[in-house]
Formats: structure tokens, C-alpha cells, sequence
């Protein structure tokens, strides 16, 4: 009888690490020399069912991508800063060994330290990686222990978690699993098809059994487009909609009175506040009728079950956090969480209780030259932090060294001319751990390469569903290519740290940020009482304890009390915010930069600066194969034929685009995806522009009224043909 012949390859379990809500679980195939030849979606969790987006099916172009760094490297003297021609950046730095870069960084980044005082340091970072290890840990300690800034993370979510929190505690939201069974989706802000997509499959299951898909957007995404209704509103005025939906809701009787006694606090006063935002009203604002503001209301107040999956582009405007706080009210007035596939998502991170103080470290701060936890620096407002902080004593001294980590700022900060004038200083210190040359990387000092999800072990939630995953190491980091953690863990022994935590391995930081019981083996945080370490080895990933068993013992938050909210209820009227002297309701105030606001005279046109379906934020930008999917709406600016007309522009025409804080120079399409007074155009690296720049030339560092988060969507400008040459 033949014996079986063991295969030369091998299968890894990892978790696409980037920032999405999807966390899909990811099976690696890796043959006998150690090499990715496959990624495919794993078919055993609920979610990623077996499939993997558009951005992650073509990951091995990342990873093997030919122009990834590879190696430390160091300006050459004399080379200025500034935007560098792509494919040349290696003419502007040396190649040097790891040794050298560790000891020369913490050099400088000791003297100026010295000279200047720690918190002169600022670390930048977000979600290039959203993996507990490689998003937050060996960093946080380095960068507590050096006494060097904090960060305010706020450039995606901020605004919108706070404003959940106000209403509801906790992030939680319904089980992804759970649209199949909804009769109406609501989309607000949120292009499912585009940057959420193992939901669509879930309600396309439940448009087959008779649902329907509203999409709430003043762009016509891809979502919309597939939409039942698409309604193109207006942006910024989202809160405004909610609060007419309320008054048609309790005008006609439609809200859930036993279920807002038991769980609301509130009620009363809310209600007197949507007294006064009439469908004739709301349409002013809006650009809807009174008469569809009515019909969504009562098709959403009267069909059970109705689910609403709410996205962060919503509070990405001045008046954000009110929004959020108004459109997650919604399923509480009409009791909507009561029924399965019922209920909204704005995202499920709160159902993940890492240890973040054993990941973290703050008490390291108490070893750091301060004594105590450093200033904090909003990254919202990073321009202003690069040109400005330090002017007034009270805010501290300047910033003279920025460590950017997962994250291109030189892109995604708004206000890139204030940005990039910081960036352009002779005395800012930049390092940048990076896998590509970007739009930061063009201001470094040094560049030192980093590692894809494939090439490190990392442990992740999700914020699109409840499932914890292991990702294990599938193959080597090319070159020298380091992870987080042991870049800050080596840089910390260059700077003399003695502190053990300095020397864990990821593997004890995941069982750190498990809170692992040395007797038992298990986690003994909330809700993952049931993990061990092995069994996520062994699975790769595990649903929280809530969700263990979806089909006997489902999963709805908020059908009853208490919750940890101060009132134990969910919040219509907010003490907290009273007690700030904010207002206690949310509220309809026309963001600064609209249509109502003081330089609409000058510039009467809305911005919105989109993300691309097939990039990742920035990320994936460089790849040729993802600029080819996007190569429709590369470089345009889409238009209403009602405002490309006066202004003489017709489709295909080159146009400026500008107000006081820049311009961009791009081909005009006039296409109808978005509404009259309203134009967009998409984030790209601007080294990828002619003129080096992006849409973030034209946004603003004005904050949302909650959370202190960026304003993307309320930005206004102008648009001219570019005459011929």
C-alpha cells in the first residue's frame, strides 16, 4: 500500500490586519521555500465567509511588491526635504545598517529630549494596522517612558464614538450576522459595497426574502447605486433628517411608548426638540421633499425588522457628533432593538475588553523625566502642531522630532499645505517606519521598513462583528523589515530603559492584553472568560461569550437594562453634556464651511473628499494593479450639470479647484453622482498629483463639536476652468 506523501505546503491562519470593519480571518498558503503563493478568505467564519474584498485578493502585489523598503535608510547630506518624483526617492537616502539607524535615532532623539524637553517628541499613528500589538503596545510603553507627547487618535472615529457613548455606553451594536433577517436596511453614510463588503452578501440575503435598501448619501456610491432608494442628501445636515424622522414619528404616533419607558431617559425633552423640525423645514435644509422625509419616516418606523448600519463619514462634519447622537436615537424610538435583525451598528469595538493598561504601560510615564503622563497633541490638527504649538508657553514647548508609524500623514492630515510647510522644517527630526516611499516618507530623516500582517503574530477584535482572532506569523519579513514591537523594544534599549516590559515577546503582550490566568490558561477579561491561548492557536479565531451560540441564544443589546450610560438608560438627553455646558440634545447648527456659512458668497460649492473604493484610506494607493480598479475616478472632479454649466466647464475639461487654503488642478466629470452645489473627488497620494498635491490642500483643521475629530465634509470651494495653453 502507498504512503501518503506529505504536501509541501502549508496553511496559516491570519487576520487582514487593516482597517476595516471586517477583520477577515485569512488562510495563508505558503509553500516549501517559504513563500505566499495564496490568500483566500476563510470559509469557517461567519463573516468573511470564505471571500476576501477587492483590496486584500490582490495583497501579494503588497507584499512582494518590488519597490517595498527594505532596508534602513538615512537622508543624504545635503538632500533638502520635499516632495521626491516617485521611483527616484532612493536618490535622496543611504542604505545603512540597523544598528546605526537604532543608535543614531536615539541619539537624537535623547539630546533633543535634553534640550528641548521630551514632550518636543510626538509619535504619530492610527490604523495602518488596527491588530492590538501592532496598533498600540511596545510603542505606547516606549513613548510613555520617554515622556514624549501623547496623541489624540483622532482622525477617523473619534467624533462618532464619542456621540454613540453619550446615547448608548458602549460600542456595541446588532451581530453582523443578524441583517439577513432585517425587512429594512438603512445605509447612512456607509458605502457597504465598497468598504464593508462581507455584509452585502448578508443583505442581499435578506432583499431576497423581501427587504428593501435605503442608502442615505450625498454621493452616489456603490452602495447606492444598487439601492432601493437612494436619497442624495445634503451634506452636513444628517442631524437635521434624523430630528424630522422624530417629529414624523411622534406626530403620527409610530414611536415604541413601553419600550421608551422602560429603557429611555429623556423622552420628554426630545420629543419638545423635534417638535420644531417640521418635514418643511428639514427640507430646506436637506434637498428633500417634505413629503420623502415623511415616507422614510414611517417606512422605517412601521417595518420590523428595521436595521440601520450607520458609518463614520456622518460625523466627519462640523456638526458630527450631534448627528450620530440623532440617527443612533432612531431605533431606540421606534424599539427597534427589540426585534432580531433589528437595531443599528455604528461599529462593535466595544465588545472588546483588552487589558490595555498591562498592553500599554501608562504607568511608565512615572519613570519618564516628567514624572507624569505628557501633554497631549490633537492629530486632527497636525499642522497646526508642526507650525504654531509652542508659540503660546502654556501649551507647551514645540514639537522638534515626529516618529510616524502606521499612518502617511503627509496625506491623510487635513490642511496638507500647513502640514507640509511643518514637515519642511530644517530642525523637525522625522523618522518613518514604513513598507513603501509616501507622502511622508519625502520629509524623513530616516525611513525604516515595516512588516505586513503575513510577517509578524498579532491578536485583533473587530469592529464590524464579535469574533476574536489569532493571526499567526505565515512567512519571514523580506530584507530587514521589523514589526512595531520590536523596533520600539529594541529603540528602548538604545535609550537605556531597564524595564522588563521593554524585553516581552508578542506573544506575552497578547496573553498581557488577555489578561491570561497562570493557573487556568484562560483570559479573565469580560466576555472572553472562555479563551485560552492554545484554542485560538488551534481555531484561529472565537466568538465572544455573547455571541457563542447566535442561533439558541442571540445576541441583542439594548432590550434591557441597565447600561453604562450614567442614567443606566439610553440617553435622548444627555446630563454629561449639560454639565459641560453643551447642549443635552442634539441639534441642526449648519457647519461653518456650508451653503449657510459666511464665505459661501465666495465659495458656494461643498467638497467632499472621498475615499477610494480600492484603496485603504491611503494605503494600496502606490500599487499599480488598485490604481488600475480605480482609474475611473482617479484625478476627476465629479459635478452636477447644474453647476458645471454657469462656470462654462464641460466634461473631460481641466478645472482648478480651490478656496483660501489651496487648490488642485483636475478633469472635470460630469457625471450626476453627486447633487447640485455639491462636487467630490478622492484622496491619493499627492506625490501621485502633478502638482504634488491632494484634496487635503483644501480641507480644514476646524474640529467637530464632539470628540474633537476633523471636518473633511465641511469644506466649500470654488471651481474654474483652466484655459488652454
Amino acid at each position: 500500500m502507498a504512503s501518503a506523501v506529505a504536501s509541501p505546503f502549508r496553511i496559516v491562519h491570519a487576520v487582514c490586519s487593516h482597517d476595516c470593519p471586517d477583520s477577515c480571518a485569512v488562510r495563508v498558503t505558503v509553500d516549501e521555500h517559504g513563500r505566499a503563493i495564496k490568500l483566500q478568505g476563510d470559509p469557517t467564519h461567519p463573516v468573511t465567509q470564505g471571500f476576501l474584498c477587492g483590496k486584500v485578493a490582490k495583497y501579494l502585489d503588497r507584499v512582494y511588491a518590488p519597490d517595498r523598503i527594505l532596508y534602513p535608510l538615512r537622508r543624504k547630506p545635503g538632500v533638502p526635504k520635499g516632495p521626491l518624483a516617485r521611483g527616484r526617492e532612493h536618490e535622496a537616502f543611504e542604505r545603512i545598517s540597523w544598528d546605526q539607524a537604532l543608535n543614531e535615532i536615539a541619539a537624537r532623539l535623547q539630546h533633543i529630549a535634553d534640550t528641548c524637553g521630551p514632550e518636543s517628541i510626538l509619535p504619530y499613528s492610527y490604523a495602518g494596522t488596527i491588530a492590538v500589538l501592532g496598533y498600540g503596545s511596545m510603542d505606547r510603553r516606549f513613548f510613555h517612558r520617554l515622556g514624549a507627547s501623547q496623541l489624540d487618535r483622532t482622525i477617523c472615529s473619534e467624533a462618532g464614538g464619542v456621540a454613540w457613548n453619550l446615547v448608548y455606553g458602549k460600542k456595541y451594536g446588532m451581530p453582523t450576522e443578524d441583517f439577513r433577517l432585517a425587512k429594512l436596511i438603512v445605509a447612512w453614510g456607509a458605502n457597504i459595497h465598497g468598504n464593508n463588503i462581507h455584509l452585502w452578501p448578508l443583505i442581499e440575503q435578506a432583499r431576497r426574502n423581501g427587504a428593501r435598501l435605503i442608502v442615505i448619501d450625498p454621493y452616489k456610491t456603490r452602495t447606492a447605486a444598487l439601492a432601493d432608494w437612494h436619497i442624495a442628501i445634503r451634506p452636513g445636515t444628517d442631524v437635521a433628517l434624523a430630528l424630522g424622522m422624530m417629529h414624523v414619528i411622534l406626530r403620527e404616533g409610530l414611536e415604541d411608548r413601553p419600550y421608551i419607558a422602560e429603557m429611555a431617559h429623556g423622552f420628554g425633552q426630545l420629543a419638545e426638540r423635534a417638535r420644531d423640525y417640521t418635514p418643511e423645514r428639514v427640507a430646506a435644509w436637506t434637498g428633500m421633499t417634505a413629503a420623502e422625509i415623511e415616507q422614510l419616516a414611517r417606512e422605517y418606523a412601521t417595518t420590523r425588522p428595521s436595521a440601520l448600519r450607520l458609518n463614520y463619514g456622518v460625523q466627519r462634519v462640523e456638526n458630527g457628533g450631534a448627528a450620530v447622537r440623532a440617527i443612533c436615537m432612531l431605533p431606540a424610538l421606534t424599539g427597534a432593538w427589540k426585534y432580531r435583525g433589528g437595531g443599528a451598528v455604528l461599529s462593535t469595538s466595544g465588545g472588546f475588553a483588552w487589558n490595555k493598561k498591562a498592553v500599554e504601560r501608562p504607568d511608565l510615564a512615572l519613570a519618564s523625566p516628567l514624572k507624569r503622563l505628557a501633554r497631549t497633541v490633537n492629530m486632527s490638527a497636525l499642522g497646526h502642531a508642526l507650525t504654531q504649538l509652542g508659540s503660546n508657553p502654556e501649551d507647551g514647548p514645540r514639537v522638534h522630532a515626529l516618529f510616524v508609524y502606521n499612518s502617511n500623514p503627509g496625506a491623510i492630515a487635513p490642511n496638507h499645505n500647513a502640514v507640509r510647510h511643518g514637515l519642511l522644517r530644517d530642525d523637525l527630526f522625522t523618522v518613518v517606519h514604513d513598507l513603501f516611499f509616501n507622502d511622508t516618507t519625502d520629509y524623513a530623516d530616516y525611513v525604516l521598513p515595516a512588516t505586513t500582517f503575513l510577517e509578524h503574530t498579532d491578536i485583533q477584535g473587530a469592529y464590524g462583528h464579535y469574533f476574536v482572532q489569532l493571526s499567526s506569523q505565515a512567512i519571514a519579513p523580506p530584507g530587514e523589515a521589523r514589526t512595531n514591537v520590536r523596533l520600539f523594544s529594541d529603540l528602548a534599549q538604545r535609550m537605556g530603559f531597564r524595564e522588563e516590559a521593554f524585553r516581552d515577546t508578542p506573544e506575552q503582550i497578547i496573553q498581557q492584553a488577555l489578561s491570561i490566568d497562570a493557573a487556568s490558561g484562560h483570559s479573565t477579561n469580560p466576555a472572553m472568560e472562555h479563551i485560552t491561548f492554545d484554542d485560538l492557536q488551534r481555531q484561529g479565531h472565537i466568538p465572544l461569550a455573547f455571541h457563542l451560540n447566535p442561533d439558541t441564544h442571540p445576541f441583542q443589546p439594548n432590550v434591557s437594562g441597565p447600561l453604562p450610560t450614567p442614567s443606566g438608560k439610553i440617553e435622548f438627553f444627555s446630563e454629561t453634556l449639560a454639565a459641560q455646558g453643551l447642549d443635552p440634545l442634539p441639534a441642526f447648527v449648519p457647519p461653518t464651511e456650508s451653503r449657510w456659512g459666511k464665505g459661501a458668497e465666495q465659495y458656494p460649492l461643498e467638497f467632499l473628499s472621498r475615499k477610494a473604493d480600492n484603496y485603504m484610506n491611503s494605503t494600496f494607493a502606490n500599487l499599480d494593479g488598485h490604481r488600475k480598479m480605480e482609474t475611473r475616478r482617479a484625478h476627476i472632479l465629479e459635478m452636477h450639470a447644474d453647476d458645471a454649466r454657469p462656470r462654462g466647464i464641460a466634461d473631460g475639461d481641466r478645472v482648478r479647484i480651490f478656496n483660501d487654503r489651496g487648490s488642485l488642478h483636475l478633469t472635470a466629470h460630469v457625471n450626476g453622482s453627486v447633487p447640485a452645489g455639491v462636487v467630490a473627488a478622492q484622496l491619493d497620494w499627492a506625490k501621485l498629483h502633478n502638482d504634488h498635491n491632494n484634496v487635503n490642500a483644501l480641507t480644514s483643521e476646524r474640529l467637530t463639536d464632539l470628540g474633537g475629530g476633523p471636518t473633511f465634509y465641511s469644506t466649500l470651494v470654488e471651481v474654474a476652468p483652466v484655459p488652454l495653453e
